[in-house]
């Protein structure tokens, strides 16, 4: 009896485990991101918030806040509109809500790539600029 719990835990963390995978979206690196994104293939989006970015921002990304795509997507409308035929690279300041974000475009038919948080970006020396 006092091992009863044992499959619920398991059936917890595999549950919580399919469900993070869900959102997370494939992953890609600063570099690899950067590559389609100069080669015109990618758009790159930073989904932190604005209070966020005045800490800088990876140069050449579009500004794009988690909190609008799930609400009036009044700032996102124009930008994805432009982006049609392009791939979407999206990071945040630890790779979750780009996860998230990842998750809700790929539901809508686009092809999204995670590219993690912020700090990944400056460790892999890619070019960080004040908004």
């Amino acid at each position: 009896m006092k091992k009863m719990w044992i499959p619920f835990l398991v059936a917890g963390v595999v549950g919580f485990v399919m469900l993070r995978s869900s959102f997370a979206g494939p992953k890609i690196t600063p570099a690899e991101a950067m590559e389609k994104v100069g080669a015109g293939t990618a758009v790159l989006i930073d989904v932190r918030e604005p209070g966020e970015w005045s800490g800088g921002v990876v140069e050449g990304a579009i500004l794009l806040p988690l909190s609008d795509l799930q609400g009036d997507r009044v700032i996102w409308t124009k930008p994805l509109a432009d982006a049609q035929g392009r791939e979407l690279v999206v990071y945040c300041r630890s790779g979750k809500r780009s996860g998230i974000v990842a998750g809700i475009l790929e539901k809508e038919g686009w092809t999204v790539w995670n590219a993690g948080g912020f700090s990944a970006w400056v460790s892999d020396g890619q070019k960080v600029k004040k908004p």
